[in-house]
């Protein structure tokens, strides 16, 4: 009987440049053949950015796009209704190109803290300010989020989803450290608890439908303990950015059973390029701050950039996927 040797993976986080989704998908699935995901073009506009997406999810609230940005409405505006459609060619992109496919795949939607913070209540300013819509988008979005799943759990037959979850704005909401419409105040911060809370319904949804949830924070400040409490299986970061001090509450999580997932791979094309041995150090570096061996962690890997590549030359796009890819075979050979 052969024996399958422990390995770490290799994905995006979500994001690339262009506006060709089929293109993006077929350079996804050659690239991190071991954990594809589903790409996302903000370059074909607001519909297509990580907001619209998640505003196209939303179950039982209407929004639409405004000057300011996306804002709730009484029913679904021609935006919302434009996001959904963007998100079903999309799927239908996956889907093709994923024919036969049988492994792990991973979608990806912004979560609602992050959400809350960038969309408006209807009168104006962000649901931030308001403890019940908060709670509302909360729901909405978990539900939307089964759905979604159990689209491309049909779509998909021999996928294993994962589902992304993306909180870069978590540490500001926390932190009181959002801006109010005016841009003269800040929003008072969330509780901590209040905030596991409204993510944790969303991991739960994803999760119920088949999915396993994971937290990508791309922040200094990552509120792992909060993170881990609302139910994610992995926490995603950048450990370049990553604080010290977040460290021990890393290998907490390490020990709860939570995996970490280093972004590594730089977003932006440097000069000079870093090599795959290069950037698997810095992962064993961290490795070593939170006081876990290659051996037990390399299973539990799936190495990405630091954040998404919306803004990277397309080039760079597919060289940083590429990279990602050669840094886990570098932990896995180290391992």
């Amino acid at each position: 009987m052969a024996v399958t040797t422990p390995r770490a993976l290799a994905t995006g986080v979500g994001s690339l440049p262009g506006d060709d989704v089929r293109q993006a998908v077929r350079m996804v699935v050659d690239e991190l053949p071991d954990l594809p995901h589903l790409p996302e073009l903000p370059d074909r506009g607001p519909a297509a950015g990580m907001v619209g997406r998640a505003v196209g999810m939303l179950s039982g609230l209407g929004a639409d796009l405004q000057p300011a940005g996306w804002r709730l409405t009484d029913a679904p505006g021609v935006d919302q209704r434009r996001a959904r459609s963007v998100l079903a060619e999309d799927l239908d992109a996956l889907e093709e190109h994923t024919a036969g496919y049988a492994g792990p795949l991973k979608l990806q939607v912004t979560g609602p803290l992050t959400l809350a913070a960038m969309v408006e209540r209807p009168r104006g300013d962000r649901i931030l300010a308001d403890h019940g819509g908060r709670r509302e988008l909360a729901q909405s979005l978990a539900e939307g989020v089964a759905g979604h799943v159990a689209d491309v759990a049909r779509r998909v037959g021999g996928a294993q989803l994962v589902l992304q979850v993306d909180e870069p704005s978590l540490p500001a909401v926390l932190g009181g450290r959002v801006p109010t419409a005016s841009g003269f105040g800040r929003h008072r911060s969330v509780h901590a608890a209040e905030a596991a809370e409204s993510l944790g319904a969303v991991l739960a949804a994803a999760a119920g439908a088949g999915a396993r949830p994971v937290v990508h924070c791309c922040a200094a400040d990552v509120p792992v303990e909060l993170i881990v409490r609302a139910g994610t299986t992995a926490l995603m970061v950048d450990v370049v950015l990553l604080e010290p001090t977040r460290y021990d509450d890393l290998a907490t999580a390490i020990e709860g059973g939570v995996d970490v997932w280093p972004g590594v791979v730089p977003t932006v094309e440097p000069v000079p390029r870093p090599g795959a041995e290069q950037l698997a150090g810095s992962v064993h570096r961290l490795w070593s701050a939170v006081g876990h061996s290659p051996s037990r962690l390399v299973p539990r890997t799936a190495v990405t950039p630091t954040c998404g590549l919306a803004g990277a030359r397309p080039g760079w796009a597919r060289s940083a996927l590429s990279l990602a890819r050669d840094v886990a075979r570098q932990l896995s050979a180290q391992g």
